[in-house]
Parts: C-alpha cells; sequence; structure tokens
C-alpha cells in the first residue's frame, strides 16, 4: 500500500514540475521577449515552422520550438 502512495505521488509531483514549466507567462531572457504561438497547431518539431508562422503574427520577429511538450514559442525585442 505504501508503495504505490509513493507512486503516486512521485507521479503528481513530476505532473506538477512539467505544467509549471509549460505555463510560465511571457519571459525576458536578456533583451528578448517570448510567448506562446497562437497560431500554431500541433507538435513543434522544426524550429524553421514556428519562425515562419511566428513572423505572420503581429509583433514578432521569430520563433523556436522549446519544451517537453515542444511547443512553439515566439520571440521579439522587449
Amino acid at each position: 500500500m505504501e508503495k504505490s502512495s509513493r507512486s503516486m505521488s512521485s507521479l503528481v509531483l513530476l505532473m506538477l514540475v512539467l505544467l509549471a514549466t509549460e505555463m510560465g507567462p511571457m519571459t525576458v531572457e536578456g533583451r528578448t521577449c517570448e510567448t506562446k504561438s497562437s497560431e500554431y497547431k500541433g507538435i513543434c518539431l522544426f524550429d524553421a515552422n514556428c519562425d515562419s508562422i511566428c513572423k505572420i503574427e503581429p509583433g514578432f520577429d521569430g520563433g523556436h520550438c522549446h519544451g517537453f511538450f515542444r511547443r512553439c514559442y515566439c520571440t521579439k525585442p522587449c
């Protein structure tokens, strides 16, 4: 019983960590801001595809894939 409780607790903790890394607001790294693309659909496998979609979105000059769930994030100068 204790073993399954420990496994369940570990699983819940892992899921919380993964969700926390994906749900952050716009982050500032140096002088570049990034936010999750509103136009890109599906899993982001290639930076070039993400970059071209982000250039169409207003106010963004590029983009890249990152994160455990491989999302497209658009970038712009802060």
